[in-house]
């Protein structure tokens, strides 16, 4: 799977990149489809309690693949379903960090979008251009950015097709952070060691709440956050926690 490389830098921690510097990592048929083979892959591995998506220094992806789209029709597009593979990385119970530099772009900005933290570098560029090419976000861009930024700042960016950088995202609620270019999957696979020492049934439990939470009622969410929160007393990462405490060294959890 040449289009998307598998790389485990550090205890569990898993890194993908990218891998069509080409073509600025657009992402063509066999890159999405790659992207969603290993997120089920990952997201049922036990030994994996962080995973970090990147492209390379010049683009995270610059958006899907056009010519591959050019002489598509409606029903060819559908057939395609394309929205299968995205919700592999969407219902990842593992949680996923996107290391963007450079371009994140269409297809490129909306999956870092279906990551739970971005760390941008500080040349990066967020954008949905689509509209400049005679169609329009298909993969969240309409969505999820307006839950991450608001009507008025996700109107501004897909009805003009103008990027925005990474300060402007941030302050919008578009990145987690930013650091400099050189530094940024340093950042992002330190945060992703560090999740990976939490406990992973509280990490898991944590995501699932937070972004089924998003879209329900204040009472709704927070019986679900209540529920999981009872149910984590009963891990024996939960006693391990609380022992280390107690006892001032460092727990050591094994998700169970």
């Amino acid at each position: 799977m040449t289009e998307v490389l598998l790389e485990r830098p550090r205890d569990g921690v898993a890194l993908l990149r990218i891998n069509r510097p080409g073509v600025r990592n657009a992402l063509n048929a066999a890159a999405r489809a790659q992207i969603a083979e290993h997120f089920t892959r990952l997201g049922a591995e036990e030994a994996v309690r962080c995973i970090v998506l990147t492209g390379d220094d010049n683009a995270f992806a610059a958006g899907a693949d056009l010519r591959e789209m050019a002489d598509a029709g409606s029903v060819d597009m559908m057939l395609r379903n394309s929205h299968r593979l995205w919700k592999s990385v969407a219902e990842c119970p593992t949680p996923v960090i996107a290391a963007v530099n450079g371009y994140a772009l269409g297809g490129g900005c909306e999956l870092a979008m279906h990551c739970d933290i971005i760390i941008a570098g500080e040349g990066a560029q967020f954008g949905q251009p689509e509209i400049r090419v005679g169609v329009m976000p298909g993969a969240g861009g309409t969505q999820r950015l307006t839950r991450a930024v608001g009507k008025f700042q996700a109107m501004k960016m897909v009805l003009t097709g103008k990027p925005v950088g990474a300060t402007e995202a941030l302050r919008m609620g578009l990145a987690s952070e930013v650091v400099p270019d050189a530094e940024v999957l340093q950042r992002a696979l330190d945060m992703a060691e560090g999740i990976a020492r939490m406990p992973p049934l509280a990490a898991m439990q944590i995501k699932e709440v937070l972004v089924a939470g998003m879209d329900a009622s204040l009472e709704t969410a927070l019986m679900l956050e209540r529920k999981a929160f009872q149910l984590l007393f009963s891990t024996a990462d939960q006693k391990e926690g609380v022992r280390a405490f107690l006892e001032k060294r460092r727990p050591e959890y094994r998700g169970r």
